[in-house]
């Protein structure tokens, strides 16, 4: 997979390969990036590619069944027809119960429900449930991925409430296990990433970077499933900390005032564009070579017919993936991240 100057754009910009930001033999053949979009502190890069057919999507195929109890959730797959890949670290705000967030991805086969026994229960007390019209569900931040994964099948159903209280407190909220002053308070700053940012015709992934640095990689089945799951990973998974990132630079002052571009004629204008476009991109591809490499672990967990469901491990990617064969199918890959405790 490389990203590759646009049509039009000035040349020179630098073409750089993501094969290393994949573990091991995995393949993204036929997978394209397009044109980078920024919103203040997040950029993102669509993924283009071939979609693998058969894969329930998760808002119109999955729903929450129930959550007994605290950490026992169960998700059913309502479909026909199809296998449901549960996206990784996906949670539910959810009215008359605790909310919950997974620590791992799983395979729903169709008609069939499944009960998470390692749930975190993101919502330190009983208060503050949301009515029955604003349930919906999100991705855990990013600053919190790291530990729900490395404690995926602990049973406990307060393991993240001292990662969620120190979050809160370096975002200079009451230092609470309550992931809901982020997520559900802050949610209208939050969902300005999404206007901001444009999902693309047949976009079936994305790189994400916060201030430059990259902060995950996600690949779904095929447009309709990403398109699902997109909401929850601009506004929360990675727009939590993008928000973060334009707080401090608030603080640190205001940014020097933006020039209109110096053009007198259409023609002239788009070629500014043009060149614009093309220093945005070899920027991105600057960051993406400063990307850190190194060994990953590679864990299979469970298989559903010839689709395999495996943990990633390593010093600069962790995540899950869902491969057939050497295909990537799915892909929820995020990096380090500063005050991560997990690190």
């Amino acid at each position: 997979m490389t990203i590759r100057d646009t049509p039009g754009a000035t040349s020179g910009a630098a073409t750089t390969t993501l094969d290393t930001l994949m573990p091991g033999p995995l393949s993204l053949a036929g997978h394209r990036l397009g044109t980078p979009q920024r919103a203040g502190a997040l950029t993102m890069v669509p993924i283009s590619g071939p979609a693998y057919p058969g894969i329930v999507p998760p808002r119109r195929g999955l729903k929450l069944a129930r959550v007994d109890g605290y950490g026992r959730v169960e998700l059913h797959n309502g479909a026909a027809d199809g296998v449901a890949i549960v996206p990784l670290h996906i949670g539910y705000i959810q009215d008359a119960a605790q909310n919950h967030a997974l620590c791992r991805s799983a395979f729903i086969a169709a008609g069939q429900s499944l009960m998470f026994e390692d749930a975190a229960c993101v919502q330190a007390s009983q208060g503050g449930y949301l009515t029955e019209r604003d349930q919906w569900f999100f991705v855990l931040p990013v600053e919190l991925r790291a530990r729900a994964l490395q404690r995926r099948g602990v049973h406990d159903f307060s393991k993240l409430w001292d990662d969620i209280a120190a979050l809160n407190r370096g975002y200079g909220l009451p230092a609470r296990g309550h992931l809901e002053q982020i997520l559900s308070r802050k949610r209208p700053v939050l969902t300005q990433f999404q206007s901001r940012l444009e999902l693309q015709p047949g976009q079936l992934g994305a790189l994400f970077f916060v201030d430059g640095r990259l902060a995950g990689l996600e690949l779904a089945p095929d447009p309709g499933y990403f398109a699902d799951v997109w909401t929850a990973l601009v506004c929360f998974a990675y727009g939590v900390a993008a928000w973060h990132a334009e707080q401090r630079h608030a603080e640190a002052g205001p940014p020097s005032e933006a020039r209109p571009f110096p053009a007198t004629s259409l023609p002239e204008l788009r070629a500014a564009l043009d060149r614009d476009r093309a220093a945005r991109i070899a920027q991105v591809a600057g960051w993406l070579a400063d990307v850190p490499t190194g060994p990953v672990e590679v864990t299979e967990e469970e298989r559903y017919l010839g689709l395999r469901l495996s943990t990633v491990t390593g010093a600069h990617l962790a995540g899950q993936v869902v491969t057939d064969g050497d295909r990537a199918v799915y892909a929820s890959l995020f990096a380090p991240w500063p005050g991560d405790t997990a690190q």
